[in-house]
Order: structure tokens, then sequence, then C-alpha cells
């Protein structure tokens, strides 16, 4: 069976529609806040300021990321938000939007030094992107994270 391809859309807060800020807030809460059983404050400010990457399959908003220049979130480029619906997992769609967020970091804001605040249970799959884990494990919103970076090719 062939794999089914993501379609990746970038945009600047300015460009989404309305729909689409609408279905990004929807996927980030059902599996932030319900999947995860997660309170936190998702709407933080920082959409304004991200760079939004878009993963469609069959014209619906699958997977999502938002990314950041550098000195924005932290004092590197970054990653936040990383997200897959759990019915589209099984796709590797999580591996085709974290690419596409890398490409676009370096396109947008010239830099491939990346980090981003992972969760625990995830490292192995940023690895695969050659994330590496930074610091001490945390705690964010009650759940174990751990900094990861992604360094600039000498």
């Amino acid at each position: 069976m062939e794999k089914p391809q993501l379609e990746i859309k970038v945009k600047h807060f300015e460009e989404l529609t309305l729909h689409e800020v609408y279905d990004i807030l929807q996927l980030r809460a059902e599996v932030f806040v319900v999947e995860q059983d997660c309170v936190y404050q998702d709407i933080d400010g920082k959409d304004e300021k991200a760079l939004h990457i878009i993963g469609y399959y069959n014209d619906k908003i699958v997977a999502y990321t938002r990314c950041f220049a550098p000195n924005i979130y932290f004092e590197e480029a970054a990653i936040g938000r990383v997200v897959v619906n759990k019915t589209h997992r099984k796709f590797g769609f999580g591996h085709d939007i974290l690419e596409a967020s890398v490409k676009a970091i370096e396109n947008h804001y010239q830099t491939r030094t990346i980090k981003l605040s992972a969760q625990q249970y995830l490292t192995k799959f940023y690895e695969s992107h050659q994330f590496v884990q930074i610091g001490d494990g945390y705690l964010e919103d009650g759940i174990p994270h751990i900094g990861m970076i992604k360094k600039e090719k000498a």
C-alpha cells in the first residue's frame, strides 16, 4: 500500500483563515487537553509571532506545528505544538510535519539550529530527526519534558 501524502501549507498568522484557526485550535485541544488529559493554557499569545506549518489530508487538518524565529521562544529557532490527529499517526505524518517544520525554519529564518521542548516519551522520535537531549528533564503542565536541540552542521 502506498503511503498517503500529507499536503503541507506554511503560513504566517495573518494568512490563516478563520476556519484554519478554528481547526488548528480544535486539533490542539483534542490531543493536548482531551487525549493527554492535561488542562493548560493553549492560547498563550504566541500564535501571532509563529510560522504555522499545517498538514492536510483529504482537505482536513490532521497535523500541525508552530515555529519561531530565534529569540522569540528560545535563543535558537523553535518548534512547538507538534501534533498529529490520533487516527492519522499510523501514516507517519508526525515525521512529515516535523521535516516540513525544519525546512520552513531553514527557509524563513536562515538557521538550522532548532530547539524544542519534547514530551519525554517522544525522545526517540525526535532523535530520529537528529535532535539531541540537553539539560535535565522537567515537568511542563504535569507532563515530563526534556529540552532537545538540532545543531547546524559544520
